[in-house]
């Protein structure tokens, strides 16, 4: 399935510096921080510095390195997170920056190494089409200690910030961002709610399947994409079930490094086009926002590569081999239904989104299609979409899977 590399091209693969992976691989953070410098600021959400601040900051003061804590992470991270943790962050003079969490620390910690190199605001720094470079000069030394399995963030180039001022999300994008060093050390992710388990995996899915079909796909992610998607199918249910098999967790959260890698040296395509306008206006999680929108997204564009998804049904133990293509990639779609009807995802919308009444979402549908348009991402999917396609999307994913009334929430 994998495109063949022409030595007449010349590709750049992303990935991390360097790779620490299993249990207690937290336990490497003070080495790699002690060649950075001897002092360190320490971004996470408060509940997870709870959770596992003491093993990071007892890890850096054992290695000699002072650690400065900065713990109002939110999710969908803000201009003000990153403004706020920046402005510790130069007045403590710290050397480096160490992430603990998921997406939300990560980027906040990517968006402060961004403002200590780069003049400007963090504003300055978004880009008008997914994909190009936004960043001119690389960040501090960042250490990611990833405690979740899914935004794949500690391999990427990408940042997402959310503008309160503006109700939107804006996407940033450059090799100079990605960490140095992956911390992924499974047991930390024990300490998942099922709901976080649900919207974490489901959004590594995301990025394994976009990456796989996008018009950007080439070989190299394409392997990522392929083994992501097989761990995360085979180990997110089971991982969302019992929390604490921690052979389950271990392999998805190599799912989702993979998915990160894949996305990154690919793209992602329609189905993140339409999640940020989506999550910015419902403040739903990302992840939920993705898992909510992929099934219609699958559906909409695998006529345009039925090869691709008809690797991604059969992945996902929606189609065999005895299925002609056409006939596996239009199960593709009914392949992700049923893993996130595993996971209850659209049971999670009670308490993790602000759906409303049909009336005032359909006020924001041009809105959201206009952002969605903007963010370029639908340019890399493989069937293109209409202004009209992208309106009508949105309303079907309402109709289907947001109303209180639709068959996904019955």
């Amino acid at each position: 399935m994998h495109d063949t590399v022409l030595a007449s091209e010349t590709r750049t693969v992303v990935s991390p510096g360097r790779i620490e992976l299993g249990a207690g691989a937290v336990e490497a953070l003070g080495g790699h921080a002690a060649r950075y410098g001897d002092t360190a600021l320490v971004v996470a959400t408060e509940q997870i510095f709870e959770f596992h601040g003491d093993a990071v900051t007892d890890g850096l003061e054992a290695a000699g390195v002072d650690p400065v804590v900065y713990t109002d992470v939110r999710p969908d991270p803000t201009v003000e997170n990153i403004e706020y943790a920046y402005a510790l962050y130069d007045r403590e003079d710290c050397d480096m920056i160490v992430t603990l969490g998921g997406g939300s620390s990560i980027d906040t910690g990517k968006g402060v190494g961004i403002l200590a190199t780069n003049e400007g605001s963090i504003r300055d720094f978004g880009v008008d089409r997914a994909g190009y470079e936004g960043v001119p000069t690389p960040t501090p030394p960042l250490i990611a200690v990833n405690t979740t399995a899914g935004t794949g963030s500690e391999a990427t180039r990408s940042v997402v910030v959310s503008d309160e001022s503006t109700s939107t999300k804006f996407l940033i994008v450059s090799a100079n961002v990605v960490p140095d060093v992956a911390i992924e050390d499974p047991v930390l992710t024990q300490s998942l709610p099922k709901s976080h388990t649900a919207f974490t995996g489901i959004d590594a899915l995301t990025h394994a399947i976009e990456a796989y079909v996008s018009v950007k796909s080439y070989s190299v992610p394409d392997g990522y994409a392929e083994e992501a998607m097989e761990r995360i199918a085979r180990s997110l249910p089971v991982a969302w079930a019992n929390g604490d098999n921690l052979d389950a967790r271990a392999d998805v959260m190599v799912g989702q490094l993979q998915a990160g890698q894949a996305f990154t040296n690919a793209s992602v395509a329609l189905v993140h086009g339409l999640a940020r306008p989506l999550g910015a206006q419902l403040h739903i999680p990302h992840g939920l926002a993705n898992g909510l929108i992929l099934p219609y997204v699958v559906d909409f564009s695998a006529m345009a590569a039925p090869e691709k998804y008809a690797e991604v049904a059969r992945i996902l133990d929606a189609a065999d081999t005895d299925d002609s293509t056409r006939q596996a990639a239009d199960a593709a779609a009914d392949g992700v239904l049923d893993l996130c009807a595993d996971l209850n995802l659209t049971g999670y919308l009670d308490d993790f989104g602000e759906v409303p009444a049909r009336e005032a979402y359909l006020d924001v549908v041009d809105e959201m299609t206009q952002d969605a348009i903007d963010s370029g991402s639908p340019d890399n999917n493989p069937r293109k979409p209409t202004r009209e396609e992208i309106a009508d999307l949105y309303v079907t994913i309402y109709d289907d899977a947001l109303a209180p009334d639709s068959p996904r929430r019955s």
